[in-house]
């Protein structure tokens, strides 16, 4: 072999063994490497629309509405429950009394009214929310309630044609 030659050989072999160093060390960053640490820390940037008060009084005050606005739901919900519940004990009691025809469709009219009150009260719910959340200028999740209340509608309509 000439000298060329075997100096051009172990130049190669060299670069072949830093070549494989290098890309070793490079696995080794990518691998170990976790995503999270290669994003920077940015604090996130707040909502805002025009016309939307940042001002703690404003920010107090949204709160205050939200929290009016579930004592609402609340009261919806809580009242067709108590009613309906207070209807259905009123019925056990009657069934202490003599039976006759009209304590029987008393039973029967106070059983049948505290069921479909417990199936009203989440449609009354419903609608005391759209009601609020189309105050508040919510437009969007007024209308889906309001197509729900529609579409209940027309299932009754239909179920009572059948």
């Amino acid at each position: 072999m000439s000298e060329p030659e075997s100096a051009g050989a172990k130049a190669h072999v060299v670069s072949a063994a830093v070549m494989a160093d290098t890309h070793r060390a490079h696995n080794a960053v990518v691998n170990t490497a976790r995503p999270e640490s290669l994003a920077p820390e940015v604090e996130p940037e707040p909502i805002t629309h025009p016309g939307f008060d940042t001002t703690p009084g404003a920010r107090a005050r949204r709160r205050d509405l939200a929290v009016a606005g579930d004592r609402w739901i609340a009261r919806v919900l809580r009242g067709g429950a108590v009613l309906s519940g207070g209807m259905f004990v009123v019925s056990l009691g009657l069934e202490a009394l003599p039976r006759s025809e009209d304590v029987h469709v008393t039973i029967d009219l106070l059983r049948k009214g505290a069921a479909s009150l417990l199936l009203v009260t989440p449609v009354a719910r419903l609608a005391v929310a759209g009601t609020l959340l189309g105050l508040k200028g919510e437009w969007r999740y007024t209308v889906i309630a309001a197509g729900v209340l529609g579409l209940l509608a027309i299932a009754v309509g239909a179920g009572i044609q059948a």
